[in-house]
């Protein structure tokens, strides 16, 4: 591990001198191998190494032979029959280059991610040329997505088909094309700042989870390491120069022997088990767990791969397949792995016992496939067994010597298990002693879905779900003289058209000018920030209806999670409210949260709506475009004002007149919000009723976000007010 930012100059920290992270190595080199896996996506807290170790990775690849003025990439040996740039037919030029890094940059736009129509020749020479766009330029190397959980969700989805079919379709401005574009995929995230959606997270072929080392030993290590490299790049990558170089060359060894190693029908039948036992949805973890392994056995320089092969892959393609709920903790639980691959041991055995009853003695080859993997292990796997049960002190890179690169990879997949940090961190959480008093009970989330809560008019704020936005992904609906973004071809056309005798146009371009231009305005979706204003008071304390309050808080905060939203939890109870969870990208954060809400106490509801306030105003200074929805849960009680010096007699009616106030300061603000009635029983005071009239905010019953009542859409509020300067 080495410190996140890398050198200003041209020279990239040694791949080789990286210490521990063995999973992320190993991952990275085995789609080095055999690119089809469908690339690693590098989870971890800010600060441990993951941009700098994938960008000492592409000094690793290979050279690679191009096309001569391709600008595809194109292989000479096998060009690209439908080059943008073809066809390449009889002997063409080629020229020599090294693997390519191309970074995508989060505020990149689908232009520059696919490429895009050549306007300007095209409207002044009357040609239609194509500029390509990154997809291009990664082709037959690597494509690195910094901080890819905070890219607009269509070009994830862009990039993704991309790397699962090899190729880029391009189909937009009149260009219908598509070139060849098979490259290494990497995307790094820190999960603090939010998740991929489960859909997304199953596209990518591994998944790592990195965090810093807590022993001393290693930390020191890395510090040495990164302060010599910034005083001396030059010197220090020269130390490390030959072990890089061994590196390299196993990476194209195993390039060339990955298309030969033999997958056996056992190890078929223990991948299928294992993502069987692991209940992973649709079949993409089978197919890239196969693929690993095969990659995992060529990296380990056999012809055939075995059971240490599926396991080694199991343990990188499994993990983010795991989730079903957005709220679901990644990892692997190492019981359940293991447990996995006995069981799938048992029915090869069994498969390959019935098949020899079945030959009736004769010679059958799989009885020798049996016999091998009996004991899950193959007679090829001697000379990788030191290096498995090395553990993770060295690494790659422990030594300056050329066995460091040899043995950090092997040993790092074959015999270690991932790191555990989400496991660890969770292993505490319901067991400590100061638990809360209330908890949501597991059986009453299933039973509630959110309504869908939407701020009407049009914001600009960040790319989301939830409401309607002026864009620049979004879809054309209008052009326009004065505004809009990207040029709106057909109607700087027709704009332009009904003048060209005027103008003297003789050849086959158009005459244009300044006024002819027109922009396409776009309308799209915004994430929003959803502030919930939870009521735990003594009133609401009673199991089973903060049990229901939760579960619909859950359900809401799942709807946040796919609208990409960012999301804070407000609490009031006792003398005061309380910022339980500051806005945030992390959704199954705030979901943890809500799991461990304490109760109890009197109701100051007119602190918390204030609280509530305080919070939204500092958002609008952090991030004046995302506008806010306030979701306030409480069934209206109050019992603690804001000041509490009052007569006691006057104390309950005074509360309730400063929540009133409190909600009339909030909709002054222009806040958009929901009041969801909590209050339950024969008799029902209202309460809840006339908050939302201050707040100017429908009010729903909780037993309306039930799964059985859920119809239509509701409006957060009449109008949007526009936001204060």
């Amino acid at each position: 591990m080495t410190a996140a930012t890398s050198t200003s100059s041209t020279v990239r920290y040694p791949f080789s001198a990286v210490v521990g992270h063995d999973d992320l190595r190993l991952g990275l080199l085995l789609n080095a191998v055999y690119p089809r896996i469908g690339g690693v996506l590098v989870r971890g807290e800010k600060g441990t190494a993951k941009s700098t170790v994938v960008r000492a990775l592409a000094s690793l690849l290979p050279a690679v032979d191009v096309v001569e003025n391709c600008r595809f990439g194109c292989d000479p040996s096998a060009p690209d029959p439908r080059c943008p740039d073809g066809p390449h037919d009889g002997e063409v030029g080629r020229t020599r280059r090294a693997a390519q890094l191309v970074e995508l940059p989060v505020g990149a736009s689908e232009d520059r991610l696919v490429g895009s129509l050549d306007v300007e020749r095209a409207l002044t020479e009357g040609v239609r040329a194509y500029q390509p766009g990154l997809l291009a330029a990664a082709h037959r190397g690597v494509l690195y997505v910094d901080e890819v959980n905070l890219l607009h969700d269509h070009l994830v989805d862009l990039l993704l088909d991309a790397a699962a079919m090899g190729r880029a379709h391009v189909e937009r401005e009149g260009v219908s094309l598509s070139h060849a574009a098979s490259f290494l995929l990497v995307g790094t995230m820190n999960p603090e700042e939010g998740e991929l959606r489960p859909q997304l997270l199953d596209r990518f072929g591994l998944t790592v989870q990195v965090s810093a080392s807590r022993e001393v030993e290693t930390r020191t290590e890395v510090v040495r390491r990164r302060l010599r490299f910034d005083a001396d790049p030059v010197g220090f990558s020269a130390e490390w120069a030959e072990s890089d170089a061994e590196l390299a060359r196993r990476i194209a060894d195993a390039r060339s022997r990955v298309d030969s190693v033999e997958l056996p029908s056992s190890e078929v039948r223990r991948i299928a088990s294992v993502c069987a036992s692991f209940e992973v949805d649709g079949m993409r973890a089978d197919l890239v767990l196969a693929r690993a392994a095969v990659a995992h056995a060529a990296w380990r320089g056999v012809n055939a791969v075995a059971a240490t092969d599926v396991e080694a892959a199991a343990r990188l393609a499994l993990p983010h397949r795991r989730r079903r709920d957005p709220f679901d903790e990644p990892g692997m639980d190492e019981q359940q792995l293991q447990q996995a691959l006995e069981d799938a041991a048992s029915e090869v055995e069994a498969e390959e016992s019935s098949a020899g009853e079945t030959a009736e003695g004769t010679a059958d080859p799989g009885g020798s496939a049996g016999e091998s993997g009996s004991d899950g292990s193959d007679g090829n796997e001697g000379p990788e067994d030191g290096p498995e049960d090395d553990g993770s002190g060295g690494g790659v890179g422990g030594s300056p010597d050329g066995d460091g690169p040899d043995e950090g990879p092997g040993g790092g997949a074959g015999g270690n298990a991932p790191a555990e940090g989400p496991s660890g961190e969770n292993g505490t959480g319901d067991g400590s002693g100061s638990a809360p008093e209330e908890r949501t009970s597991g059986a009453t989330e299933p039973d509630f879905r959110a309504r869908m809560l939407e701020i009407p008019g049009l914001g600009e704020g960040a790319p989301g779900r939830r409401s309607r936005s002026r864009s620049r992904t979004g879809q054309v609906v209008r052009a326009s003289a004065v505004d809009g973004h990207g040029v709106h071809l057909q109607a700087t056309l027709a704009a332009a058209a009904p003048h060209q005798c005027a103008r003297g146009r003789t050849g086959p371009g158009l005459r244009l000018r300044p006024e002819d231009l027109r922009h396409g305005v776009r309308e799209g979706r915004e994430g929003n920030l959803v502030l919930f204003a939870v009521d735990a008071s003594g009133s609401m304390a009673a199991r089973e209806r903060m049990s229901a309050v939760s579960g619909a808080v859950l359900a809401l905060l799942r709807d946040a999670y796919q609208r990409r939203d960012k999301v804070g939890v407000v609490t009031f109870r006792g003398s005061s409210g309380e910022v339980t969870l500051p806005p945030t990208s992390s959704v199954d954060t705030a979901a943890a949260r809500m799991r461990k809400l304490p109760t109890g106490g009197k109701t100051p509801l007119a602190d918390g709506l204030l609280t509530a306030r305080r919070v939204i105003r500092t958002e609008r200074m952090r991030d004046p475009q995302r506008r806010p929805l306030l979701v306030v849960l409480t069934d209206g009680k109050a019992t603690v004002g804001v000041d509490s010096g009052d007569e006691k007699a006057n104390r309950g009616r005074k509360a309730v007149d400063d929540a009133l106030r409190s909600a009339g300061l909030l909709a002054e603000l222009g806040v958009a919000s929901v009041v969801v009635d909590c209050e339950s029983g024969p008799i029902r005071l209202g309460l809840a009723d006339r908050l939302a009239r201050g707040l100017g905010a429908p009010n729903l019953r909780l037993s309306e976000l039930s799964a059985d009542n859920v119809a239509g859409v509701v409006r957060a509020a009449r109008t949007a007010g526009p936001v204060p300067a």
